[in-house]
């Protein structure tokens, strides 16, 4: 590591600096690229003490949204990681809200600083509500000439980072992003090799996943396959039924003959998915959640010879978990691609707009024996 003198932020300002609050409207995609970058701020400016606020988009006034968005699974994460001294994870509803920015506003930060790429005007107009005499920073976009609260919701920042658009990358990975975000403000650089996901996943985590599988019926050293067919949204999901279909041709090769295969469903479709299971009398499957704890996930993700994914945090954690993916992705976010390329295969959509529908079992299959050689 070394530090640039042109940073955003001087170099005075954080030798003086007991503290800083970053806020992110984060997603677990999101941290496995960013970990790196707060880890890499840590061990430049061992001084301050890191704070995150992390923003919920999903925010609502519907009290049986509440407990659904109290267990993100995000937050299991970045408590573990015991980076941060102190983080907002209670912005759930507007009332959680408003307290959470009293909190804050009563901290006194001498620096925040916002990565929020939605609504950027918004989070230029918290940080300095958080932090009036502070150094604010936040991304910040073109604004239309008489747009004018935009105009003065930048106007309150004392530095800004640009916002960025997928087509403008030319080939750059979201890692390297959030690494130049990192050199922008405080003229921290990262290596590539610096900036590979990892995840340290607890030992009785590790175990539990174990003694789950067992419990399931799955023999001790079977080889692991890891089906996950849903993303946050319908264009970039998979109908479960063809990763059923999947598991099944699957078993027809020699090579997975003995193969048993986890299926990840998000916890509100458990019952679907329980009757599906049921109908199509696939065998050597089992339906998987991480209901409890976020390390649920890359403990039986670790456990695996092949993850099979759509583009979500599961095709990202398994790279962080060196095991071989194949990701089925839209083109619409090339930036997002696995990190890991010798061991991650990508299927992308044929169509510029198409959703991952578009990709058949036939396509996946092929990709598999192709890798099987």
């Amino acid at each position: 590591m070394h530090t640039m003198s042109q940073a955003l932020i001087s170099p005075e300002l954080l030798q003086k600096s007991d503290k800083i609050l970053f806020v992110a409207h984060l997603a677990l995609g999101d941290f496995t690229y960013m970990q790196n970058c707060f880890r890499a701020f840590a061990r430049a400016y061992p001084h301050i003490r890191m704070h995150l606020w992390i923003d919920e988009v999903r925010r609502t006034p519907d009290a049986s949204q509440w407990p659904h968005l109290k267990k993100y699974a995000l937050y299991d994460w970045v408590r573990a990681t015991g980076m941060f001294d102190r983080i907002y994870d209670q912005t759930y509803s507007p009332e959680l809200y408003r307290q959470s920015i009293a909190q804050a506003q009563a901290e006194q930060y001498p620096i925040v600083v916002s990565f929020a790429v939605l609504v950027r005007h918004l989070y230029a107009e918290l940080v300095r509500k958080i932090s009036p005499h502070g150094f604010v920073v936040a991304q910040k976009k073109r604004v239309r000439l008489l747009d004018i609260r935009k105009h003065l919701a930048y106007r309150k920042l004392d530095a800004f980072i640009p916002a960025y658009k997928s087509s403008e990358l030319r080939g750059e990975h979201i890692s390297a992003l959030y690494a130049g975000w990192f050199e922008q403000l405080f003229g921290l650089t990262t290596s590539a090799q610096e900036r590979f996901p990892y995840v340290d996943i607890p030992a009785q985590w590790q175990q539990r996943a174990r003694q789950d599988l067992s419990a399931q019926g799955v023999p001790e050293g079977a080889p692991l396959v890891f089906l996950n067919a849903f993303s946050k949204s319908e264009e970039r999901s998979w109908p479960l039924e063809r990763m059923l279909e999947l598991s099944q041709r699957m078993r027809a090769l020699p090579a997975w003959r003995e193969a048993w295969f986890v299926i990840n469903v998000v916890p509100e479709k458990m019952e679907q998915a329980r009757a599906l299971l049921a109908r199509s009398q696939a065998s050597n499957a089992v339906l998987f959640s991480a209901e409890e704890n976020f390390f649920q996930l890359p403990a039986v993700l670790a456990l695996c010879s092949l993850i099979v994914s759509v583009e979500t945090a599961v095709m990202h954690l398994a790279n962080a978990v060196h095991v071989p993916v194949i990701a089925l992705m839209r083109q619409t976010s090339p930036e997002w691609i696995p990190i890991d390329t010798a061991n991650s295969t990508v299927i992308s959509v044929k169509s510029r707009k198409g959703w991952i529908t578009e990709i058949a079992v036939e396509d996946v299959l092929a990709c598999i024996q192709a890798k099987d050689g």
